[in-house]
Order: C-alpha cells, then structure tokens, then sequence
C-alpha cells in the first residue's frame, strides 16, 4: 500500500475470504490494472486455497493487466495457469524487475489526491466505490492517533482488522505518529506455541501477543472482548503481566456495559477503554476516545475534534463516489433525508450530563453481526444468480433484540409455485452464500415465508421486519403495499422467542 501510494496510485483492497461475486462488483467498478494476492488464507488452523477464486474473477475484470502472487508455500507450485491473458508472477519475479540502486522517490500532487478506494455495504445494489483522499485521511487520522488517543512515538499498536476495513487503513496511518505497527493474520483464538508447528485453539492468544510483543494499543471488535468474557478468560491469572497495554480499542458494533466492566476487570483499571464509533464513508471516527475525560461504562467518551455530530429525530464534500455518476450517488446516499446534512444512518443517543455517545445500531438495511458490514442486496443477487428455479422472492434482515449486542441475520425466503424450503436446500443456500460473498455473509436462519412486503412504489420492506423480529413496535404500515402480511413476521418472531426460552 505504501508503494503505491508513493506512486501517486490509487489503493484498494479485499479480504481474501472475498467470494467471486463479492470481488467482481467492486473490483468491475474501479477497473484495476495490478492485483497483488495471496495463493492460501489460514483461519482457525485451516488452509483454504484462494487462488482458483482469484482467478475466475479476474476473468471479468478486463482493465487488469498483471497479477502478482504472495506465495505461503514454494513458489514454484504458484505457476501461472494455462490458456491465461493475463500476466501472472510470483512475488520474487516482481521483485526481480526491480533495480537495487534505483532511489526511492515520492510523487507529489495536490493535496486531496485520491489515495484510497473502499467500498459501501451494497444495500440498494453494487456496492458504491467511496474515494479517499490524502490530506484528508491522514489529517483525520492523526488528529485521533495523537489527541484522541495519546499515541506516542515508541508505541506499539496492534488492530485486529481486515485489510478490508477501515480499521486497516486507520492504523496504518499511525505510522506518521512515529509508532511501530503490529499485523496479524488469522484467528484471534488461535496461538503457535513455542517449538510447535501447528497453531492450537487458544483463548488467550492475543492477550499472550500482547505480552510478547509489548503492545501498547490494542484494537479488536466488540464481539471479540465479548467472547473473552462469555468465555471467562483471565490473562492475569494464568501468568500473563500486560504491563505494556495502555489501551484497549473497541468498535464495530456497540460494546455492552457489563463487557465494559469485565474489561476493567480482567485488564486493570490503568487502561483507557476507548470505544470508537465511525464509518466507511469518511474513514474516520466521530465519537472517540478521550485521555483527559473518565471512562463510563457503555458509553463512548466524546465526540472527535472538529466534527458536528448530532443525533436527529426521524424528522428532522470531501468523499465521493468513483465513477461519473459517483457525485450524484453520494448525495442520494448520504444528503437526501436531511438537505444539506451528511446523515450517517446510525442510531445514537448522546448523554448529556457525561457528554459520552450511546450507539444503538443500524437505522437502515445494513446488516451488521459481528462488527461486519454488508448489504441485504449482495444476498439478493446470490439467490437471484443461483435459486431462481425455486426462490420466487426474498427479504435479509438483521435481528438484535433488546439487550443484545449482536446481530443475527436471518433471511426469508418466497418459494416458487408449489415449492418447499428443504433442510437440504437451507445448506446449498447457506454454502453457496459462503462460497460466492464470506463466511460472515451467512444467514444463522434460512425460514420460508409466505409474503414479502413491499412499498408502493415497489421496494421491498427491510426496516419493518427488522423492527418487528427485534421486538420493536412498528409505528406505521401506511406506506405499505401488502401490510397484511407482517402479521407473519409477528408470528415468528413470537415463536421463535418462545422456542430460544425453552
């Protein structure tokens, strides 16, 4: 990313559990010319092969012109494959084009050159290709780094992220903070015991990272901590000192006040908690963490320096999208329920006698279980491509019910004519999501339905459902077509609840 950047190119990037689907939407939009790409990913002590997929979406991406392998095995088993247009090298041929004496040099440009691409969740469609620019990106960065989080030249901050995510880019960033970065890949749960070859399920792998790497600032997800203290892990207990750890970062999905006393608990009360709260679209966090203001269990401490961020009832530009519509998107995706303001989409809550941020999740159809981002539509197009014989219509949603803090996605599906939903086709769906978007795209439910709402102007009714398996009153039905049939949906959600008590 460095390289590139130096280059005056442009950076984006997918994580390698990335399906082809999911690959070829984003990559078909931005039209890469070199794709660097691991041959295996490693997750949960299991290696699964990447290449083939690579391969197969490359075939649909016609501005790409080479393909760069980074081998975890011999390279000569990396050989490029046959009847291929596209060029394709090993790592080390890559390097060998180079020359050891040519001096390295920065492009300058203007001062919001872009410098990265990520990507929007993909709720009403292709995902959107959201631009960053330099200037921007690294100022917001440092001002967080610096004044939100006191990092210091001579620190050590570990995030465990995708490069996917824009947790990635943010802690790269901190390298203009004079910090030494710590990357990782693989399980969170999963350590590599001293003289043993093969990782090993282990509970305590990061916290024993932290100890041997001396890590200063450590980043992870909500679900993440939450785990340690389903799992009642204590670090300290068995042995393990965590003198280095200043901080501890959590973002992604809200983090429970119990799992912020637990924490607390576990880590020592010298620590500073910072949960974090941004987005994508700006690359950057708006409620972040403060050195000189106290920690409030659920809450985040302040809002960041020089943003107005403000919650609004349901009444009440340095980022674009690429390509020649891309200005236009972004004002219809972000500007056009408040004119002229930049509306998130999250729901919070501020405290006024702490001036700390409550998130209450998604106010929209972005699913999110696990910190994941991703849209309903990307489900949408996978059954569409793959079950049109069966599946007439469907609708994915989100269900977090009160005191949850994450989300389970569930998907309901209209079968066609006189078709079932088969134990066997949940699983074909079920793998055929996994195989074509993630592991994390998966719905938990597969359940057939006998109607899906929809709008008068016939779009499909996401936030309703939603509320109404979550167990949150649904205001209004004006607004839909066949409201008739949420009756249904009621239905479930009470027996489902009914069946997770017993």
């Amino acid at each position: 990313m460095l390289a590139t950047t130096s280059l005056g190119a442009i950076w984006t990037a997918l994580s390698p559990d990335t399906g082809i689907t999911a690959m070829v939407d984003r990559l078909s939009q931005i039209e890469p010319k070199i794709l660097f790409t691991d041959d295996v990913a490693t997750y949960n002590a299991k290696t699964h092969s990447v290449l083939p997929k690579v391969r197969e979406a490359t075939r649909q991406i016609s501005a790409l012109r080479a393909m760069v392998i980074l081998s975890a095995k011999p390279e000569s088993e990396s050989a490029s494959s046959p009847a291929s247009a596209l060029l394709e090298m090993t790592y080390s041929e890559f390097l060998a084009g180079g020359r050891e004496s040519h001096e390295l040099s920065f492009e300058q440009f203007p001062a919001e050159h872009p410098v990265y691409i990520l990507y929007s969740s993909g709720t009403t469609g292709k995902p959107k290709c959201i631009v960053h620019g330099a200037i921007g990106t690294l100022l917001q960065h440092k001002k967080e780094h610096i004044l939100q989080s006191d990092i210091k030249p001579g620190d050590r901050l570990f995030f465990f992220t995708t490069c996917m995510w824009m947790m990635w880019h943010w802690h790269v960033s901190a390298l203009a903070s004079g910090i030494t970065l710590v990357l990782y890949d693989g399980s969170p749960f999963y350590y590599r015991r001293e003289g043993y070859t093969e990782a090993v399920e282990d509970y305590q792998a990061m916290p024993k990272l932290i100890d041997e790497l001396q890590i200063t600032h450590f980043g992870t997800s909500a679900k993440y901590l939450s785990v340690l203290q389903q799992k009642a892990v204590r670090p300290k207990e068995s042995g393990l000192c965590l003198k280095s750890l200043k901080a501890i970062y959590s973002t992604g999905s809200p983090l429970a006040p119990t799992t912020f006393e637990y924490v607390y608990d576990i880590f020592g009360s010298s620590i500073q908690l910072g949960s974090i709260s941004g987005g994508t679209d700006i690359i950057a966090d708006f409620g972040v963490p403060c050195p000189i203001e106290p920690v409030h269990s659920g809450e985040i401490q302040v809002p960041a320096l020089g943003m107005a961020v403000q919650a609004w009832s349901q009444e009440g530009v340095d980022v674009c999208f690429w390509g020649a519509s891309g200005f236009d998107n972004y004002k219809a995706a972000y500007f056009q329920r408040f004119p002229g303001v930049w509306h998130h989409g999250d729901f919070i809550r501020f405290n006024e006698a702490t001036g700390g941020i409550y998130m209450l999740g998604r106010s929209d159809g972005t699913l999110n279980p696990s910190g994941v981002r991703f849209g309903s539509a990307e489900i949408y197009n996978v059954l569409l491509s793959n079950f049109a014989d069966c599946v007439a219509d469907s609708l994915c949603v989100g269900q977090r019910r009160e005191n949850e803090t994450d989300e389970t996605v569930v998907l309901f599906v209209k079968m066609l004519d006189e078709r079932r939903l088969t134990s066997e086709l949940v699983q074909t769906i079920k793998k055929t999501v996994w195989d074509q978007l993630s592991p994390r795209h998966v719905p938990r439910h597969v359940v057939e339905c006998p109607e899906i709402p929809y709008t008068h102007n016939n779009k499909k009714v996401e936030l309703a459902v939603k509320r109404i398996i979550s167990g949150t009153k649904v205001t209004s039905t004006a607004g839909i077509a066949n409201g008739h049939c949420l009756a249904w949906y009621q239905d479930w959600a009470s027996t489902k609840l009914d069946e997770e008590h017993i």
